[in-house]
């Protein structure tokens, strides 16, 4: 009888996910070729690094542990601490995020989190460990964001960039096989500590709860690419960050844990192409330890309930990480998996290539409208901290351009801009992000007005709100929102996005793939990227917002304008206000015209020399005012 108790358990497979497997299928020969193809597509776009950077970053983490167990050592001893204690009292560097998943790419940050015992203060980390790292001669770029939501030092050692967090736990020592995945730990620790160890406690139980971490890690490296090149990969813009496409692979692993990454990829599509939102993406069961620690729990909690995309993490206290996404943002993403799963289904077929599956769409001939969002600041130090809190407020214009009842759908581009400067002697930095827009198609009116201007103004409003509440907002930093058509974009994007079409020809679409910024490097939370430093891609856009910046100068100046009394409340679905009056009508007549007329062929070719003075007293327009007169 025991034997064959024995025999019974070993045909038992280990169970992962809180359902049972779809399939558990084995791979065939084809898979494999599959799988081995795949890799070689992914080569190309550096998302593998080299063995000596590999062994580059693990010296220097080395380095990193061994100045914060000498840290803590000496702390220990200006504290007088028994030295039978300071002798093991440890304390240790771990690292999260793509690193720890082992899906970094060339170039990456690392993501770390120093873990101190109980009589290491926050405030000793902030003071003698910032000093300590700032004698090392490989240390650059040092600077702390004490006041942040999770407060890190942020650093570049020997010309790796790391983020570090700081933890201090309840225990008298640090041992060097301490495992974060202890809920008990997490008792008595101030909010700080406990979002501190969030990524690692987070990133550990992902490791654990995939059945082969190797086909993960492949998977992961897939759609993390996929997810870049075409253009859903922000957590911050309302996409999904990395955490989130890492519980989505990790469950697709679960649920066919035999398989391979080739076939793995083909399933992430089918499933959450096919998934029933908003029921939510679980690893595992939710624990409750008894902490008293708000967790995601739409029973317990009603904004829980109006999330659209949950995704929860499957460490204690279980969070959405997709709280950011929006109506537009989730049915952007959902039928990218519809597209992601024809194409694989293709390339299973042998019918297509995997480079088919990581070529970036061309978003700039995707919709025939776009919003172009532009902020400025006259120093890099400003414009940084400007760029950040604007960035994180974006979706909320898209949030209220999708309320409208004339829009069907707000698209933000990820990747950021380098914008123009206001004028040709000051020194000004600025970043454009773009946002494609689906105008409902309506029917028997031959035009339709449409009123963005109570969107635009609560999200300007919002920004500098907070801007000011935060001490942050200096005078020259602004906000410009302007609607612009396709076939004008080119005159202000960098000619390596903007690529026109050509008819019977996809030739346009593969000059777009070959030349497009790398999307492959990693960012969890943007994807802004470098300025480009090509000027003959710029000098149309200066030319362009020169005028602009001018007519809007002599113009209306309080961004805190107050808004038309017609635009209505903000709840619901707006409806477009209609230009009943002939003031109205000419002044959106007007505000079209200089909107427009600046980016015509003739002003676009002329030199700077050659446009003519405005005149002294400009007719006024309301800034960031939007009123569009559309043709169907």
């Amino acid at each position: 009888m025991p034997l064959i108790i024995r025999s019974t358990a070993q045909q038992t497979p280990k169970h992962y996910g809180i359902t049972s497997p779809i399939s558990l299928v084995l791979p065939k020969e084809l898979d494999l070729v599959l799988t081995q193809k795949l890799t070689e597509a992914l080569k190309p776009f550096g998302v593998f690094e080299e063995e000596l950077e590999l062994q580059r970053r693990i010296l220097v983490l080395g380095k990193l542990n061994t100045l914060v167990k000498e840290w803590i050592h000496e702390i220990s001893e200006s504290k007088n601490i028994p030295a039978s204690l300071i002798e093991n009292v440890g304390g240790k560097i771990f690292t999260f995020g793509s690193y720890r998943l082992g899906v970094h790419t060339k170039g990456a940050d690392i993501d770390a989190l120093c873990v101190a015992p109980r009589h290491v203060e926050r405030s000793d980390f902030f003071t003698s460990f910032y000093d300590k790292l700032k004698e090392q001669e490989e240390v650059k770029d040092l600077r702390a964001v004490e006041e942040a939501f999770v407060p890190v030092i942020k650093l570049s050692f020997d010309g790796i960039e790391i983020d570090i967090l700081f933890a201090r736990l309840a225990l008298q020592t640090i041992p060097e096989n301490l495992d974060l995945r202890d809920d008990s730990l997490l008792k008595n620790l101030d909010i700080r500590c406990i979002r501190s160890l969030n990524g690692c406690r987070v990133t550990d139980e992902i490791l654990h709860l995939v059945p082969n971490i190797e086909n993960f890690r492949l998977t992961l490296r897939a759609i993390k690419l996929w997810a870049k090149r075409h253009n859903i990969y922000s957590n911050i813009l309302g996409f999904l960050g990395g955490v989130s496409w890492a519980m989505l692979v990790a469950r697709t692993c679960q649920l066919y844990p035999n398989a391979v990454a080739s076939t793995l990829v083909h399933k992430f599509f089918l499933v959450f192409s096919k998934w029933e939102w908003p029921n939510p993406v679980l690893l595992k069961q939710p624990e409750d330890c008894n902490l008293n620690l708000p967790v995601w729990d739409p029973r317990v909690t009603p904004s829980d309930r109006y999330h659209l995309m949950p995704i929860i993490t499957p460490a204690y206290p279980q969070q959405n990480s997709t709280y950011n996404v929006s109506v537009s943002t989730r049915n952007i993403m959902v039928e990218e998996f519809k597209q992601g799963l024809a194409i694989t289904d293709e390339i299973l077929q042998n019918k297509a290539d995997w480079s088919k599956l990581f070529e970036a769409p061309n978003f700039f001939q995707k919709y025939k409208h776009y919003i172009v969002l532009l902020a400025s600041a006259p120093t890099e130090k400003q414009h940084l901290e400007w760029v950040g809190l604007v960035e994180s407020k974006i979706r909320i214009l898209v949030g209220n351009l999708e309320k409208n009842e004339f829009i069907t759908l707000a698209h933000v581009n990820p990747q950021s801009f380098p914008g123009p400067k206001e004028g040709i002697d000051k020194e000004e930095f600025s970043t454009m992000w773009v946002i494609g827009i689906d105008f409902k198609k309506m029917e028997g009116s031959e035009h339709l007005n449409v009123d963005l201007t109570f969107d635009i103004q609560s999200f300007t409003d919002t920004v500098y709100r907070q801007a000011i509440t935060s001490k942050m907002f200096e005078p020259d930093m602004k906000i410009t929102v302007m609607h612009v058509k396709r076939k004008q974009l080119h005159q202000l994007l960098p000619d390596l996005v903007i690529v026109k079409r050509r008819k019977h020809s996809t030739e346009g679409l593969r000059g777009m793939n070959d030349s497009s910024v790398d999307l492959s490097l990693d960012s969890d939370n943007s994807m802004s990227m470098p300025s480009p430093t090509s000027t003959s891609s710029s000098a149309a856009v200066k030319r362009f917002f020169i005028i602009l910046f001018l007519v809007i100068a002599q113009g209306t100046t309080d961004n805190s304008a107050s808004t038309p009394s017609s635009l209505g409340p903000p709840a619901g679905k707006r409806p477009g206000s209609t230009l009943q009056s002939e003031k109205e009508k000419k002044l959106k007549d007007t505000y079209l015209v200089i909107r427009f007329s600046m980016l015509n062929s003739k002003m676009a070719s002329a030199d700077l020399s050659d446009v003519p003075l405005l005149p002294a007293n400009p007719i006024p327009v309301l800034k960031n005012s939007i009123k569009l007169r559309l043709s169907r």
